[in-house]
């Protein structure tokens, strides 16, 4: 790989696992694609006063950040190769070698990008050491963790092409997530994941999302969790009473009351339950919040929601 020119710089990058400061080499290449301006995530643009902004905390009410779309999967996947990432991360069907010829192994990376946003793959890559994951010689005698940061290696354009090829690794599980695991509707953004009861997950926290929007296998008993945020703030909401309308072909719909639950994944409306084979849509019902809600938001929860979940066209 080929280097014309580096000019250092230092990015101030709040991920939404935390506030990072990351300084970042950025490398003019000498190949197509690199060191090019990368696509914005398009976005409605917000306008805001200085004074709303101080008073909010320095960012916008509801601001998080969020890694800038345009990575290339292809080219991610030729870096993997390049920094021989396959050494220590195992992608199961994806024609690399295997991993721990060296010694030394990380997390699997096998369906991982169904499990975990782009945001913590960039933080795991270039701040390997802001979250340390428990796992078999994983973290060093030093307490720190044996994956090297590339963060002066790497391009802006390399780390969202490399973190691309990652967050493609969606399928390799059979817990993956479906591609409609959200909706937005009215003030709320609903997640609605079901946990089979027979899941394993090899000690990784993957209950907040087992099965997403329709893989889960028909017929399976599990936990059904709805994971419900404010739209603006990404506040989790609570005292809202929600049920969940099962409808399943040639049976009759079948209605669980989702109740507040604290627990590994996370505040959540849930309840167990069993998905009849042939399950084909989950239907939320949001009544009224019952807290009080002050000033102008008085308004946002005070009306019922409905969201619908296509559980068969994923299942396919």
């Amino acid at each position: 790989m080929t280097q014309r020119r580096m000019t250092t710089i230092v990015v101030g990058m709040t991920l939404a696992v935390g506030a990072v400061g990351v300084a970042v080499t950025v490398m003019a290449q000498g190949h197509t694609g690199h060191g090019a301006a990368a696509t914005e995530t398009a976005k409605s643009p917000r306008t805001i006063t200085m004074d709303e902004l101080h008073r909010s905390g320095g960012v916008p009410r509801g601001w998080k950040f969020t890694l800038p779309a345009g990575g290339d999967p292809a080219k991610g996947r030729q870096l993997f190769a390049e920094l021989e990432c396959y050494k220590c991360h195992a992608i199961e069907g994806a024609g690399f070698p295997a991993s721990g010829g060296d010694g030394k192994t990380g997390p699997e990376l096998t369906g991982m990008g169904a499990h975990h946003p782009a945001e913590y793959f960039a933080e795991s890559i270039i701040a390997p050491n802001n979250v340390l994951l428990a796992g078999p010689g994983w973290i060093g005698p030093d307490g720190r963790s044996i994956m090297p940061s590339y963060a002066d290696s790497l391009s802006v354009a390399q780390l969202l092409d490399l973190v691309a090829f990652i967050k493609s690794q969606d399928g390799g599980h059979a817990h993956h997530m479906g591609a409609l695991e959200e909706r937005a509707v009215g003030p709320y953004r609903v997640r609605l994941v079901f946990k089979a009861a027979d899941d394993k997950t090899g000690g990784h926290d993957h209950g907040a999302h087992a099965h997403h929007g329709g893989s889960a296998k028909s017929g399976a008993s599990g936990h059904l969790m709805a994971f419900v945020s404010d739209a603006t703030t990404g506040d989790a909401v609570p005292y809202l009473p929600i049920s969940a309308g099962i409808q399943a072909q040639g049976v009759p719909t079948r209605t669980v009351k989702l109740v507040p639950m604290m627990g590994r994944d996370g505040f959540h409306y849930g309840a167990d339950a069993t998905l009849p084979s042939g399950t084909q849509k989950v239907v939320l019902s949001i009544g009224a919040t019952t807290m009080p809600v002050m000033g102008a938001d008085r308004g946002r929860f005070a009306k019922a929601q409905i969201v619908s979940f296509d559980w068969s066209a994923q299942a396919k």
